[in-house]
């Protein structure tokens, strides 16, 4: 039974990690929409968009380290993400960053709904990757609304 309740902790750990990455790849999409905007555009799209994702960024990070120490697990450290694709301007990295951010959520989503933080996790990953998704939550609407009032 042992290393079935470590497979199936590895697993959890690996969903976690994978929605991290897709969240890190948001980040990245959002800084270099960041770069291409005025200063007043700049600041509503950090204050709209960046923030909520990189605050869920760090808590999905804080989640997966603190199970993996409290089941002895190897924890992981995750690198900035790249730009994987060249977007079509401001719109098109919005757009891509709100696609990696869906996925990411999606991810978790399913990790919730597969019972597998319940059957061998706590309640500090369950808390955890509650709050992740309530950051993201109302991401998608904010993004539509700065993409639609950009440049007004």
């Amino acid at each position: 039974m042992a290393y079935k309740t470590a497979d199936a902790q590895q697993q959890l750990l690996d969903s976690i990690a994978q929605a991290v990455d897709q969240l890190a790849s948001a980040i990245a999409l959002l800084s270099e929409a960041y770069e291409q905007l005025d200063e007043s555009s700049a600041d509503r799209i950090e204050e709209q968009l960046f923030r909520p994702v990189q605050a869920a960024y760090g808590r999905a990070k804080r989640t997966h380290a603190e199970f993996a120490a409290r089941h002895d697990l190897p924890g992981r450290t995750f690198e900035p993400a790249a730009i994987v694709a060249p977007a079509r301007g401001v719109k098109g990295f919005v757009d891509a960053a709100v696609r990696a951010v869906t996925e990411a959520d999606l991810t978790l989503a399913t990790l919730q709904d597969s019972m597998l933080p319940v059957e061998v996790g706590d309640a500090e990953v369950r808390a955890g990757l509650e709050q992740v998704r309530a950051q993201l939550d109302h991401l998608r609407r904010r993004a539509h609304e700065f993409v639609r009032t950009l440049g007004r």
